[in-house]
């Protein structure tokens, strides 16, 4: 009997390593992992502990065609996202970011930065009915946002200070983002 029971368990494995070699079943697996652990909102940053940007001339092109220089965002609160379409936490996230946007897209700057081709992140923006604008930069990053793996968020008040720095899908719909968002604008 525990033969059998090893065997099933070596099976179950070796079913699970398959799923996650092949390319089609692979991503959906990722990214259900990682709506596990975008269950939970980032953390705000100790006021003590916050960066702050200056006005940078950093020049980016929109999914719509619109330019925008970042020097623009000056004084506003701002939402600063970069990511992928082939990134599972990115993907995980993505709903969470959509209905924050839906909600304060009219209030506060949001920034979603990847650095594909326009077309592949349009059909995926379509394909998933998103509504969030995405720029390409045409000018080099900022050293400011040191950017080695994505996703990774920022939040910036209406001062410049880097509210909130998070790496990894997070749940940016929150009662703590929005709460913190709600404080910043007052």
């Amino acid at each position: 009997m525990k033969f059998k029971k090893a065997h099933f368990k070596n099976l179950i494995f070796l079913a699970m390593a398959a799923l996650l070699i092949i390319p089609q079943t692979r991503l959906p697996i990722q990214v259900f992992i990682n709506k596990g652990l975008a269950l939970f909102a980032p953390a705000t940053i100790d006021v003590e502990a916050q960066k702050k940007l200056n006005a940078m001339d950093w020049v980016l092109l929109s999914n719509t065609g619109e330019t925008l220089n970042f020097k623009a965002t000056r004084g506003k609160v701002v939402f600063v996202n970069f990511w992928a379409t082939w990134c599972p936490p990115c993907i995980a996230e993505l709903p969470s970011m959509q209905k924050l946007y839906d909600d304060y897209k009219d209030t506060i700057e949001f920034v979603f930065i990847s650095d594909e081709q326009q077309n592949a992140v349009n059909q995926f923006l379509t394909k998933n009915g998103y509504t969030i604008k995405v720029y390409a930069p045409t000018t080099p990053y900022p050293e400011v946002f040191n950017i080695s793996s994505i996703p990774r968020t920022f939040l910036i008040d209406t001062n410049g200070n880097v509210v909130i720095d998070k790496t990894g899908a997070a749940n940016w719909n929150s009662a703590t983002v929005r709460e913190t968002i709600d404080g910043l604008l007052k």
